[in-house]
């Protein structure tokens, strides 16, 4: 459909989403009314309407209705909060290796290729139509350092709808010559290159922006770390990313590197990188100064429970309910080639796991997660932690609407629906025990950006 086609859209039926309380608290809707006008907002949210009444609340010429069978329900799209889009290739291998071990053997090789552009076509190309397919709307993507290749993921993230933040890699030190920066200007230049280049295929900003990407401190020089932080503080609009605290292998030799601090949290901190815009992965080992210094800067933390898990040493359930009882902000990543699975729900549910070994590590003071505190990490948390809240989400008046339709009886694997099952018990199963061939449509601002034809 051309823009000057573009219609006010109206969807009626089941509707679950978190609300923006300090419980996380679950929104189950059975005969809701969701009206988005034509560039994408929601501009009304009727919570209880019955059939007869729609037509009185929508103006039927200007509006296209969207009935949803008994079968299917409305959820907002899911949050990435890490993903390694060159990663899309590799993953689930090198599970149960260290970190830098890891890096060494399966990443750095495979994130190599990507100066090869028709390479980076190929498998960004796959990539974001596999995001897509599991119902991620919005990712937060490392690239590799290259920025040819950074500029075809941001191209196609735009081409095919998918809202996203983009880094150009940066990495000067401690990886191989064939995957390194060849200085810590060019390394610069490049990343300044790639903000120019979003800037100027998405200049209002719609979908995409530029994320500054030091991969971690092991791989920047002290110089590349202080001029992210220098294009961090002119550039107020741009978020920035990073590793942080993953593993005891990547702590130790942090601290070697840069003995004048005594955590990430300082050291970061100290290079104008630690602020409202961070995304911090991981989080695994945190010291209690770190947490105050968190919260004080208001950063995010991106909760990869499935890489944490399997790939890097770590093997360490990050302290969520902690995170969430001090008020810092928490989503969740898949981290693509960093564990067994690219799938959010399978973050949602690794998570819930993790947080049960937590429980029974810390004898019961933190509390495992809830299904509804899961599935808000996966959608409203991680709009906060994007600092996105204020357009995504949930269904809250004003957002653009970033949207998933699941159906209950497409052919898969989920638990079967019986006919006493409420909404919210169907949605657990669909949590819990289903997958991607559940989510018949995509919608990114009101856009179909994937349909599966029934």
């Amino acid at each position: 459909m051309g823009s000057h086609e573009a219609k006010a859209q109206a969807f009626y039926g089941a509707v679950i989403h978190s609300l923006s309380t300090p419980g996380h608290d679950l929104e189950i809707l059975p005969a809701a009314l969701l009206i988005v006008e034509a560039q994408g907002v929601i501009t009304a949210f009727h919570k209880d309407v019955k059939p007869g009444e729609v037509g009185s609340l929508i103006d039927t010429a200007t509006t296209t209705l969207h009935y949803l069978s008994p079968s299917q329900f409305i959820i907002p799209g899911f949050i990435d909060t890490h993903n390694h889009a060159p990663q899309w290739a590799q993953r689930g291998l090198g599970q149960g290796q260290h970190i830098l071990d890891w890096l060494s053997a399966i990443t750095f090789p495979n994130e190599g290729r990507f100066r090869d552009p028709s390479h980076a076509q190929r498998i960004y190309s796959s990539a974001i139509d596999g995001f897509l397919r599991q119902g991620i709307t919005t990712a937060s993507y490392y690239g590799s350092i290259h920025p040819e290749a950074t500029n075809i993921l941001a191209d196609l993230c735009l081409a095919k709808g998918q809202r996203a933040f983009v880094g150009k890699c940066n990495m000067t030190r401690n990886s191989p010559d064939y995957y390194r920066d060849a200085s810590v200007e060019q390394s610069l230049r490049d990343t300044e290159s790639c903000i120019t280049h979003i800037r100027k295929i998405d200049p209002e900003g719609k979908l995409l922006k530029h994320v500054l990407t030091p991969r971690f401190a092991i791989s920047c020089d002290a110089e590349c770390l202080a001029g992210l932080g220098q294009i961090a503080a002119k550039n107020p609009d741009l978020p920035i990313q990073t590793h942080f605290n993953e593993a005891e292998q990547e702590i130790t030799a942090t601290r070697e590197l840069f003995p004048q601090f005594s955590s990430e949290a300082d050291l970061y901190d100290h290079y104008g990188l630690l602020t409202k815009r961070s995304i911090l992965a991981h989080c695994c080992y945190m010291a209690p100064h770190e947490f105050d210094k968190l919260k004080e800067l208001q950063c995010g933390v991106a909760h990869c429970p499935i890489s944490n898990m399997t790939v890097g040493g770590g093997f360490m359930a990050a302290p969520i309910r902690e995170f969430l009882n001090r008020g810092i902000k928490v989503g969740l990543g898949t981290d693509s080639g960093g564990g067994f699975s690219s799938s959010m729900l399978d973050a949602i549910r690794q998570a819930m796991i993790a947080s049960h070994a937590r429980e029974v590590e810390s004898k019961g003071r933190d509390n495992g997660l809830k299904i509804a505190e899961a599935f808000y990490l996966a959608t409203l948390g991680g709009a906060e932690v994007c600092c996105l809240e204020d357009k995504v989400g949930n269904f809250e008046g004003g957002k653009e609407f970033d949207a998933l339709v699941v159906d209950w009886q497409r052919d898969g694997v989920m638990t079967i629906v019986e006919e006493e099952d409420e909404l919210g018990t169907v949605f657990e199963k669909f949590v819990m025990t289903g997958d991607d061939r559940n989510i018949v449509r995509v919608l990114v601002k009101g856009m179909v950006v994937r349909e599966v034809k029934i």
